[in-house]
This record gives C-alpha cells, structure tokens and sequence, in this order.
C-alpha cells in the first residue's frame, strides 16, 4: 500500500511505499519541459525511494527522449538493437504467440559489465498484458545494512567481476536460443569480456552503501578461486532477493517506471504468453562504480 511521503515536496506528490524501496509521482506532465522545481524533486524523490513510477504518461517517443535527457546524458545500450530513428530507446516487444523466454528474466543490475554503468533506467509502457507481466526490485543497500559487521568487513575491499558474456557472449544464452525473438539481440565477442567494480559501492548521492552484485552479470571475485567466489556470491545473491528486501511493480498503460542501476537489482516476470506486451526504453548514463 502506498501512502503520501513524508517529505514535503511542492511541485509534485509522492506517495510512498510502508518500506519507503518504491513510489508513485504524480501531479507532473512529462510530456513538457519540467520547471528546474520540479527536476531537482524528482531526482530527489528518485535517490530517496530508487524506484519511482509515473502514471498516466502517454508519451511518444520524442518526449520519453526529452525526459530522459532532463534526467542526465543518454547512456549506451549495446547487444540491442535500438528503435529505427531512435538510436537512444529500444523496443521490448513480446508478440503474443512468442515462445522465447522473456526478456529481462534474470536478476541484474543493468550493463553492470561497463566502465561507468547507466544510472537510471527508464520504461514506459505501452501495451500491458492483463495478466503477468511484473517487474520484481531488490534494495540492495537495505541487504547490505542488514548483513552483520564480519561479512561487511569481509566484502569491504573485494572487487567483483562483470560480464555480459552468459547472457550476450558468443556462447550465452541469446547465441544457443533456437526460439524466434522479436526484438533483435546482437551476440558478440566484445560481450565475453569482464572488468571489475567494488563489491560494494557507494551511492554518489545518498552517501549509502550497497552491494553492486547480480546473478546474470557477477562471474566472480578477483583473488578468489571460481568455488570460492561462487559461494559468497551464491549467499549474495540469496540474500539479496529475499521477500523483505524485494518491491512488486505492477504495471499500468502509459506508465513510467524510473530506477535506479546504482542500488537496485530487476528481475523481469514473464505469465503473459497469448498476450502483446510493448515497452520502451532508455537509460541514463552514470559514474564509475566507487
């Protein structure tokens, strides 16, 4: 149940999870150019609650663009490719008689595998199915607060490995998938490569520290063997996805739904076969993890 925040903002409303991980915004056109008020309350609004939805925003392409850019610089999205004309939004189209799992399925933390992952992710819905179709959240800075103070100091100065190889790679999932699909997945050799990012990092606004791990893009632990890493992340990735932790996103025609890669992970649902289901998407650039 949402309830109106506590905070007092004054060019929109919030109204808040009981946890306060999630919020809907309302009271704000975004299909206009924001007033610098209303800006800096949504990016306050969206640091505080890490995932905000928009309702009753039919947008068209060109003003989800414009909002995005209010938002920050456009980030890159590779392995996908993006909507003719629109080389900053990509189509998640699923046709109803579609047998590919859906995409999304896994949880992650978006493009975690770049230098300087995106920030926000952005999605706006078109089509909703009327059944299935959520999106599952994890606070990931609420798992972290909640570990004890031995295993926080012991991930404390340990970098994790990124990849987007088991999902993108030249032997991942999209490259052995023998279903049609209708949005185009690009398979690469660039996906097998790896870099690594602070276990735990921390988030340049909020100052809060959380655990920047995911099942589908962590394949390890530098100066760990691989079982070694596996069971810390193994752990992680339980702990992080337990029901206490984890906000149900329900979806709504001409919604928009605003998150935040730095403290979060997504899982997309699927249950909707037999039904379209279209969104869009963009994201928003972001900093070296710290």
């Amino acid at each position: 149940m949402l309830k109106q925040a506590t905070r007092s903002y004054r060019a929109i409303q919030v109204f808040a999870s009981e946890e306060g991980f999630g919020a809907e915004i309302v009271g704000v056109d975004l299909s206009r150019p924001l007033s610098p008020e209303a800006r800096e309350e949504i990016r306050a609004a969206w640091a505080r609650h890490s995932v905000v939805s928009f309702p009753d925003q039919p947008l068209s392409l060109d003003e989800l663009e414009a909002f995005t850019l209010q938002m920050g610089k456009f980030g890159v999205d590779p392995f996908i490719a993006p909507m003719p004309g629109h080389p900053n939004v990509l189509e998640l189209r699923r046709e109803p008689d579609e047998k590919a799992t859906n995409f999304g399925a896994g949880w992650h933390s978006d493009w975690s595998f770049q230098p300087q992952p995106p920030a926000a992710t952005l999605l706006h819905s078109k089509v909703t199915p009327p059944v299935g179709g959520d999106t599952l959240f994890a606070d990931c800075a609420s798992a972290y607060d909640a570990l004890s103070p031995a295993m926080k100091t012991l991930l404390a100065p340990l970098q994790a490995t990124h990849s987007a190889g088991r999902a993108y790679g030249t032997k991942g999932v999209f490259a052995r998938e023998t279903e049609k699909r209708t949005m185009e997945i690009i398979v690469s050799e660039d996906a097998d490569q790896s870099l690594t990012h602070p276990l735990v990092r921390t988030h340049p606004v909020t100052g809060r520290k959380a655990l920047f791990v995911s099942p589908v893009y962590t394949v390890g632990i530098e100066g760990f063997e691989a079982k070694e890493a596996q069971a810390i992340l193994g752990f992680l990735f339980g702990h992080i996805t337990q029901d206490r932790f984890v906000y149900r996103h329900k979806w709504r025609p001409n919604m928009l739904l605003m998150w935040d890669n730095r403290c979060t992970v997504h899982l997309a649902e699927g249950g909707y076969d037999g039904h379209l289901r279209l969104m869009h998407r963009t994201t928003v650039a972001g900093d070296k993890p710290v």
